[in-house]
């Protein structure tokens, strides 16, 4: 059966970012789960959308910043799903800090986004994810034909998720505002070239980014081109 994507954008002030609900005949999937200010919106998409404590199998977080990550825990809760993300990355939300395992060099965006969570109710509700995922870890006992991609240059424990069908959920390695481009932060220079090196080698044909619309993976390889 073909996997359906179901594309749920979380908006506030700061800006939009994508989820993801991955659906088959087996269950559901969530990939990200967007700003906590906005939860009563995502739960309401998430239940029309035929989310239960009986189907919803998984959690996927691509990184740990927390306009993906701001409605995790509570969502682990009401909807009894696991939580799962790189371990690179774990320490953000163990710890309550998007930039704990960042370079030191991004002050004063550390600073204005440490000023404006404090405002704007946004402050991240610490936890502690259930399972570690990395490179070529598949989805299949979770139903689903899939396979994760370690993609670090974003975070250093960046993940995207692969379906067999040629879809790519990247996390922040690439946006779509306005064109295909590279995140809005980008960590490691070295280790984000080398991501979308990787990213050339597969068989990819559309890229589902956090932020902006999906495209077609031709539209990446003709501008690096």
């Amino acid at each position: 059966m073909t996997c359906e994507i179901e594309i749920i954008t979380v908006e506030n002030f700061l800006g939009k970012v994508n989820c993801y609900l991955l659906k088959k005949d087996t269950g559901f999937i969530l990939i990200d789960t967007g700003w906590s200010n906005k939860r009563e919106y995502l739960e309401k998409e998430l239940e029309n959308l035929g989310c239960s404590p009986d189907n919803l199998k998984l959690i996927i977080l691509t990184h740990g910043d927390f306009d993906h990550s701001g409605n995790s825990a509570y969502l682990s809760r009401k909807f009894n799903a696991k939580i799962a993300m790189h371990s690179d990355d774990s320490g953000m939300i163990e710890q309550g800090d998007m930039f704990w395992n960042r370079k030191k060099a991004n002050v004063l965006i550390r600073i204005t986004i440490k000023a404006l969570s404090g405002i704007s109710g946004l402050k991240p509700e610490k936890f502690k994810p259930d399972l570690n995922l990395d490179e070529g870890n598949d989805l299949s006992e979770y139903g689903f034909d899939a396979k994760v991609l370690h993609v670090p240059g974003h975070s250093k424990g960046s993940i995207g998720i692969l379906t067999d069908e040629g879809n790519f959920f990247c996390g922040d390695l690439l946006e779509n505002l306005n064109k295909p481009a590279p995140g809005s932060i980008i960590d490691d220079p070295g280790e984000f070239n080398s991501s979308i090196e990787k990213l050339g080698g597969l068989k990819i044909k559309t890229v589902y980014p956090g932020h902006g619309k999906p495209f077609p993976m031709e539209l990446l390889i003709i501008k690096n081109r």
